[in-house]
């Protein structure tokens, strides 16, 4: 199995446990034998491998977040290219998931599952009791201004030990500033850059620990829901997928195009065929990192875009521009709420806007970079972080699909920008 990708593992893994799960289910039927299979043998192997992901999730996003934003220091020397390219990406990923999140509560994927089938995977995953905090703290009645200022934490420390039960975004608002105050502070900041730098590379590699076991939690978590639900499972995951992939499609063909002829003033067709080879380089690795120098080789030979502007917007835009991490991120944690029955009101899909924009600045741009941001903005809303099992399978695709997305924006950035300061400079 060692020359088989991971992807591969993971799809063979739930191959194998939908099929186990359903052959159960016809054998066995709904009684206490396959009740005692999926609670004592097939849950636990999926939990150990969630659990490690878990444990990752909160040091993760503290790190991932500041860096994101400290990789951005040059918005002060840097001038207007600086603060347009970080406004620009604000936009572009809140755009996005603005996108993401209409095509979900339009076309409700998550909802061709029978209650009776949702009732049973609540019970399964527990959610009645692990989501009331979450839910409580969000929907508490407050105005506006009140809202805004919960969003500033009174202790980090605090909001840390309660990321999973509404404390998430008041942390990552904390990272937020904490990238700040690094990106201004020079030599000063750099010793808990590097500190932060080494969290991240050590949170990424206790993940890459998980991935391993993934191929048999995601057969054990796969064997649970179908030997609980049957097939309504699968025809609901072929929803999701097409809602993410049309969403995705949107934001490529249409509000790109339109940044590309209003703003850089440039021809959208003679811009794609530039962007083939990039194209389908991001599509093939599922990496903005691997992806970065090519698209900065074509930024300046075949895009004719500045050389000082491209390797900026370029270089930020692998970690802290990710239009379509940031796009799939809401698109997933909405449809795993209605997947689940957990009703979000529109106060809480706001915050899974913020989050998702917010995470889209510190994922990391590897193939899965996402998954723990994913966990983490899902247990924040109610919604259980178990869930993420029910679209693993699918998501290499959907990662190849979204990467293109997130390169694809990263350009249009530099060509926004180089137009805007030409404009600047004339003037």
């Amino acid at each position: 199995m060692k020359k088989y990708p991971l992807h591969l593992k993971i799809f063979a893994g739930m191959g194998i446990g939908a099929l186990a799960g359903l052959a159960a289910r016809f054998i066995l039927g709904e009684g206490e034998t396959l009740s005692w299979i999926v609670t004592n043998l097939a849950q636990p192997a999926g939990y150990i491998f969630l659990r490690i992901i878990f444990m990752a999730v909160v040091p993760l996003v503290v790190a991932a977040v500041a860096l994101g934003v400290a990789e951005i220091k040059d918005v002060a020397s840097f001038g207007r290219i600086g603060l347009r390219t970080l406004v620009l990406t604000l936009v572009f990923s809140g755009m996005a998931v603005l996108i993401g999140v209409l095509a979900v509560n339009v076309f409700r994927p998550g909802e061709s599952m029978s209650p009776e089938a949702k009732a049973k995977l609540m019970t399964l995953m527990e959610t009645r009791r692990a989501a009331q905090p979450a839910m409580e703290l969000s929907s508490r009645p407050s105005g506006a201004a009140q809202a805004i200022v919960e969003l500033i934490p009174k202790n980090p420390i605090a909001s840390a030990v309660n990321a999973f039960d509404g404390g998430l975004l008041p942390l990552m608002v904390f990272a937020v500033f904490l990238g700040m105050a690094i990106s201004v502070s020079g030599d000063k900041g750099q010793p808990l850059k590097n500190l932060l730098s080494s969290i991240f590379a050590l949170m990424l590699k206790i993940i890459s620990f998980a991935m391993k076991l993934a191929p048999y939690g995601v057969a054990g978590l796969i064997f649970s829901v179908l030997a609980t639900v049957g097939l309504e499972a699968i025809s609901t995951l072929g929803s999701y997928m097409l809602v993410v992939l049309g969403a995705l499609s949107v934001q490529l063909f249409f509000f790109y195009p339109l940044a590309l002829r209003f703003i850089a003033r440039t021809s959208p067709l003679a811009f794609f065929r530039g962007m083939r080879e990039v194209m389908l380089t991001a599509f093939a690795t599922s990496s903005s990192s691997a992806t970065l120098p090519l698209a900065l080789k074509t930024a300046v030979e075949d895009l004719k875009l500045p050389r000082e502007i491209s390797y900026f917007v370029l270089t930020v835009g692998a970690t802290a521009n990710q239009n379509g991490t940031a796009l799939y991120e809401g698109v997933t944690v909405l449809f795993l709420a209605q997947f689940f029955g957990v009703d979000l009101s529109v106060s809480q899909q706001v915050v899974v806007v913020l989050m998702s924009v917010m995470a889209g600045v510190g994922t990391a741009g590897v193939p899965g970079g996402s998954l723990p941001l994913v966990v983490a903005v899902l247990n924040s809303v109610g919604v259980p972080g178990e869930g993420i099992v029910i679209i693993l399978g699918v998501d290499r695709l959907l990662d190849m699909a979204r990467t293109v997305l997130n390169v694809v924006g990263d350009m249009t950035i530099a060509a926004c920008v180089t137009r805007l300061e030409s404009g600047a400079r004339t003037a």
